[in-house]
C-alpha cells in the first residue's frame, strides 16, 4: 500500500514534524539500528499505532524521514556561468551524497520505497536544481543541454558511483562529468 507523504497542515503536520524530530534525535543519540517503532512514539508523544498507521512499518517511516532530510535547503548558488555552476552544484550533491550520512539516507530512502515515489521525489530535487542552473544559464544567452540530458550524464553515474562503486571517488570525477555533458553546447 502506498503512504506517499503530503505535507498536511494542523495536527497533521505537528504529527508528522514530531515523529521525524523523533527518528533524527534517536538516531543520533542510539544509532540507527536501535530505532523501534514505541521508542520513536515515546519521544514524539504519539502512540505507536499513529506510526504505523501513518508510515506502515519503521523502514517506509525512516525512508519518509530520508527523503525530508535529501530535500535541498536552498536553490543553487550563481557563479556566473553555466560550467562553473554545474560543476560547484554536482561537486556539492558528491560530497553530500557519498557522505556516510548522505549513503544512510539514499539506503533509508529507497529501501522503504515500495512504489518508488520515494526514488522519484529525490529525482526531482535533483532535477528542479538542475533546471534552475539551466534556466540562469539559458537567460543569459548561454547553450544548455536538456535537464533530463543532465540527469542522465551527470546525477546517474554520481548516484551509480556512490552507491556501488565509492573507492576513489572525489570531486575531479563529478567535473569530469559535467565537461563531458557541456562539451557538446561549447563553441
Amino acid at each position: 500500500m502506498s503512504r506517499q507523504m503530503v505535507r498536511p497542515g494542523g495536527r497533521s503536520a505537528r504529527v508528522q514534524a514530531a515523529v521525524h524530530a523523533a527518528v533524527r534525535e534517536l538516531a543520533s543519540e542510539v544509532g540507527r539500528d536501535a530505532l523501534t517503532v514505541p521508542l520513536i512514539a515515546q519521544r514524539a508523544g504519539v502512540t505507536p499505532s499513529t506510526i504505523y498507521r501513518r508510515w506502515g512499518d519503521l523502514q517506509e517511516l525512516l525512508s519518509d524521514v530520508a527523503v525530508e532530510r535529501l530535500r535541498p535547503d536552498t536553490a543553487p548558488r550563481d557563479h556566473g556561468g553555466l560550467s562553473s555552476d554545474l560543476t560547484v552544484w554536482a561537486e556539492q550533491f558528491l560530497d553530500e551524497m557519498a557522505s556516510p550520512t548522505g549513503r544512510a539516507y539514499i539506503r533509508d530512502a529507497l529501501l522503504g520505497d515500495p512504489d518508488g515515489s520515494n526514488a522519484g521525489q529525490c529525482s526531482a530535487y535533483a532535477a528542479e536544481q538542475i533546471n534552475v542552473i539551466l534556466s540562469r544559464a539559458a537567460e543569459r544567452g548561454e547553450d544548455t543541454p536538456d535537464v533530463e540530458t543532465v540527469i542522465d550524464a551527470v546525477v546517474a553515474p554520481l548516484m551509480y558511483r556512490i552507491l556501488f562503486r565509492p573507492d576513489g571517488l572525489d570531486t575531479s570525477y563529478a567535473s569530469r562529468l559535467v565537461t563531458g555533458v557541456l562539451e557538446p553546447t561549447i563553441r
